[in-house]
């Protein structure tokens, strides 16, 4: 059998580990694939362990046991992130986003592949401990950094539906009040896409008063769920009307200045 180099190895088990984020790959994976000793790639692994802490580009955990082996956990510094969240902001407050009714433009950056990924690995690494069994989001512009997050934890992403579809059989509805207008709202999901007893997180792309996110709860009561956290990419601080206060984000929104120029700031988690 062909002999793989240190480096063609350590390539393939970074790749490996990266592309299962918060899996666990039993060490007969690779020594299996590789034909080598388990010495050999514990060695390799130590290599890798390594340079993402010196890099701060996540870590890889060793779970022992029978059914060990290692998982990669993502992860970003405090600099980066930062960083990334004030980027954001520059992006945000560009005039023509402004859009009637005082409305930010965000379609196009909830499609940004390089911005959802940052954005997706900030939020996660806010969950990464909890024992997530879902990441719930509804349609649609959320869809792309629940998925995102969804990814990195290893999980399954629920959609939550603003409507009935034929195509997701036997559904269960809950009407629920919008923070930020005070209308009636509707949301619907497929009994089949959520186990009961489940332990989900919320992702979207804004938030305003919360409504949408106090509507998520009730809707997973009704499925005898659980509701174990909330992330958003952005908040608007400035409302008088929050229904949800526990929750993270990565920018904060509090509105336009005197110029109609909108004002948003890295939320508190990188304060």
């Amino acid at each position: 059998m062909e002999k793989f180099t240190r480096n063609q190895r350590i390539a393939v088990i970074t790749k490996t580990l990266i592309e299962n984020p918060n899996k666990v790959i039993n060490l007969n994976t690779f020594t299996e694939l590789f034909n080598a000793a388990k010495s050999t790639v514990s060695e390799d692994l130590f290599v890798i362990k390594d340079i993402l802490s010196k890099l701060n580009l996540g870590r890889v955990d060793t779970i022992s046991g029978a059914a060990g082996g290692v998982k990669y956990i993502c992860g970003l510094s405090e600099e980066k992130s930062k960083e990334f969240a004030e980027k954001l902001c520059i992006i945000l407050k560009n005039s023509e986003r402004i859009i009637p009714g005082n409305f930010l433009y965000v379609t196009d950056i909830m499609c940004n592949p390089q911005i959802i990924s940052k954005a997706g690995i900030i939020l996660a690494s806010k969950f990464i401990e909890k024992s997530i069994d879902y990441v719930v989001t509804v349609e649609t512009k959320g869809i792309p950094l629940a998925y995102e997050v969804a990814k990195l934890l290893g999980v399954q992403l629920v959609v939550v539906r603003r409507d009935s579809k034929v195509t997701e059989g036997s559904t269960l509805s809950i009407n629920y009040v919008s923070g930020s207008s005070g209308r009636i709202q509707n949301m619907t999901l497929s009994k089949k896409s959520l186990k009961k007893g489940s332990k989900c997180i919320f992702i979207d792309d804004f938030m305003k008063a919360g409504g949408t996110a106090k509507g998520i709860i009730d809707l997973l009561k009704e499925f005898e769920s659980e509701l174990l956290g909330i992330g958003v990419m952005v908040d608007t601080i400035n409302s008088s009307k929050k229904l949800i206060h526990d929750y993270v984000s990565i920018v904060d929104f509090n509105g336009f200045d005197d110029l109609g120029n909108a004002v948003l700031t890295p939320s508190k988690i990188f304060k």
